[in-house]
């Protein structure tokens, strides 16, 4: 699959298969990045700890994170595998993913909505040259209720449980590692986690606690900042900003503020996951940042939130001032430079910027559905005509 955010995937193995993934990845999350800043603008404006606290405007947070933003990326998902009919199952079957859950639920999302929309794909492909004329509108409906149905049960009963595993699972690791005084690696765990957005369970269920116990003791945690450091996000973005691809920069400037000064981390994990191999940039950021940390003896008094640079501020107590300083510019300094390593320091992006939109292997590229594709491809290369500085290297 090719898009704006990643070029067509040739060739195999181990490689091009986590591209294939990331591409996917990507298609489903990057044409949604306007509602993730809008969901991050509201949050950063007006929580309790925002920038101008609305308790009504502030309702607005829950449910976008919760619901709004699985759909979208539900919908997305479905509509690259079966265009429209793929999109709307995939939407629905996302919802049972979202009902009643607490944490956001993505990763499902990125599950359900295209297997949703390859069952729809699968069902025409058998029954489209059985329907009898003028019944076409009633199976087309009927199928894709029923089957869009079917799979939101999935979700409730088969799916969302898993993630909710997944996600209780992350949180054990780190509550070992914590245990066994193992902490920068804990960004082994922590930094994937993040960016499949299960930063609040980590952050809030597992970390906030057991620092909130070790503050009651010495005054400060440094358990608090191992998830909440802005710097890794902000090393990231930077090295988007000035090596990513080029139909992106735009958009990077705004995440920076949203990141690092109003705090939602969230803003930063589309552009991770539309490249994977970035992971290895922000687990190096965290781990070089919980170092610092642990040998300046830095720490915090409460758990900054929103995990912004002003709420480190705000509870970061007398003494640990220079360590909390130094871990965040280190973090930033670490994550950037191997983030800039892993884009090619712009090169990549500046040889994929000569190439033909569609030149890839076609057969390596088409997603599961095939022609259900072929519609999102043929608008990224109008999009890339356009702007002829459109696609970077994935």
């Amino acid at each position: 699959m090719a898009t704006d955010y990643t070029p067509a995937v040739t060739g195999t193995g181990i490689k091009a298969g986590i591209q294939r993934v990331g591409g996917y990845l990507a298609g489903m999350v990057m044409p949604n990045i306007g509602a993730f800043i809008a969901w991050g603008l509201i949050t950063a404006l007006f929580i309790p700890t925002g920038w101008i606290p609305n308790a009504h405007l502030a309702q607005l947070v829950g449910p976008m994170i919760t619901v709004l933003l699985p759909v979208l990326i539900g919908y997305t998902g479905g509509r690259l595998v079966h265009g429209q009919r793929g999109a709307v199952v995939g939407a629905v079957a996302t919802m049972g993913i979202v009902v009643g859950s607490e944490v956001p639920m993505f990763l499902g999302a990125m599950m359900v909505g295209p297997l949703a929309a390859y069952l729809v794909k699968l069902f025409d492909n058998a029954f489209e040259h059985r329907i009898k004329a003028g019944f076409e509108m009633l199976v087309n409906n009927f199928s894709a209720g029923i089957i869009g149905g079917g799979m939101a049960l999935v979700g409730v009963w088969v799916i969302g449980p898993v993630v909710r595993s997944i996600t209780n699972l992350a949180g054990h690791g780190v509550d070992w590692l914590v245990g066994h005084n193992l902490l920068p690696v804990a960004s082994v765990l922590v930094e994937p986690a993040k960016v499949l957005f299960l930063n609040n369970a980590i952050n809030h269920g597992v970390l906030g606690p057991l620092g909130v116990a070790q503050a009651t003791e010495t005054g400060k945690s440094i358990l608090f900042m191992i998830e909440s450091n802005p710097g890794p996000g902000l090393g990231l973005l930077l090295a988007f900003l000035f090596f990513g691809p080029r139909a992106l920069r735009p958009s990077v400037p705004a995440a920076i503020i949203i990141h690092f000064l109003g705090g939602i981390h969230e803003i930063y994990f589309p552009y991770v996951l539309m490249k994977p191999r970035l992971i290895l940039a922000m687990i190096a950021g965290g781990a070089a940042g919980v170092t610092t940390f642990m040998i300046t003896g830095a720490g915090l008094v409460a758990t900054p939130s929103p995990g912004s640079v002003f709420a480190y501020a705000a509870v970061t107590p007398r003494g640990s001032w220079f360590g909390v300083v130094l871990g965040i510019l280190i973090a930033a300094a670490v994550t950037f430079f191997v983030a800039a390593a892993l884009l090619g320091f712009g090169r990549l992006n500046g040889d994929a910027q000569t190439e033909q939109p569609g030149t890839g292997d076609a057969e390596a590229t088409v997603p599961p559905g095939g022609e259900g594709a072929a519609a999102p491809r043929q608008t990224a290369g109008a999009a890339a005509t356009a702007n002829s500085t459109a696609v970077s290297e994935a």
